[in-house]
């Protein structure tokens, strides 16, 4: 069998100024993701470790040091020194990262929110991680300085579908949530007094007056039992990062308020 991988890329030009992704059957019956650049693709698992890897045993680089970290907890009365991460852990906790921002972006072009939140979470808890167990505070720079970007993809990934569905209250929580993480962030670093020029923030912040002014011209609708108790749920399931399922929700609401008819004088 040949390894060139001109005939998977037949057909399928690289667009410099455009994201492309797409979804493919993999030779194993699972989906895989791939996103095209300009010498070739990247291929990445919907599921697990984008790259299919499980090392040292275990789903991801995080997992296996926050298994490490949950033990040394537990002996540190018998131990000298704190745990934490030396240069090698560091390189493959950042390398690791990497490849999840590849797969979240390329799910948020899909439509794939809750897969592109479920990942955008992921990689905040590996920097609070990092935070947390770094030796200096350059190493743990070299991680945090992306939070504001994820914290935002992650607030968009979430709150998107919730709009798209007029559930605008969940939606506004949401979107404050990553206001208030981005604004802690600036804290964290004292840079309170650069909050108008950070990009991330006033991204969020513009966000919320429109998605403020589509709640207000839409208060005249009310919707009917079964949906508002759905609603609930998938409230509940976004709180809890339950995203697969707040995708399930988020489908059966759709199709609910679709088949619901017009009230007098909504067009």
């Amino acid at each position: 069998m040949s390894k060139d991988i001109s005939g998977i890329l037949e057909g399928w030009d690289y667009d410099p100024d455009s994201f492309s992704v797409r979804i493919v059957a993999g030779s194993d019956g699972r989906e895989k993701l791939q996103l095209r650049l300009d010498l070739g693709l990247l291929q990445m698992e919907l599921d697990g470790r984008p790259d299919g890897a499980r090392p040292g045993g275990s789903d991801s680089w995080l997992d296996y040091y926050e298994r490490k970290q949950q033990a040394h907890a537990r002996a540190e009365s018998h131990l000298d020194h704190a745990f934490a991460l030396d240069e090698q852990a560091l390189g493959r906790l950042l390398r690791e990262g990497v490849q999840y921002y590849h797969r979240y972006l390329s799910f948020w072009h899909l439509g794939r929110y809750e897969l592109c939140a479920r990942d955008t979470a992921r990689n905040l808890r590996l920097f609070a991680f990092v935070r947390q167990h770094a030796a200096d505070d350059r190493a743990k720079l070299q991680f945090d300085q992306y939070r504001p970007y994820v914290t935002m993809m992650h607030a968009r990934a979430v709150a998107t579908p919730l709009v798209e569905l007029r559930d605008f209250d969940t939606a506004l929580g949401v979107i404050d949530a990553g206001i208030k993480g981005i604004r802690q962030f600036l804290a964290d670093y004292e840079q309170q007094h650069r909050a108008d020029q950070c990009g991330e923030l006033l991204q969020l912040e513009e966000w919320r007056k429109q998605v403020e002014g589509q709640r207000s011209s839409a208060q005249r609708r009310r919707p009917p039992t079964q949906l508002e108790s759905l609603r609930r749920r998938l409230d509940e399931a976004v709180a809890d990062e339950r995203f697969e399922e707040a995708a399930r929700l988020r489908d059966e609401i759709r199709r609910l308020d679709t088949a619901q008819p017009t009230q007098p004088g909504e067009s």
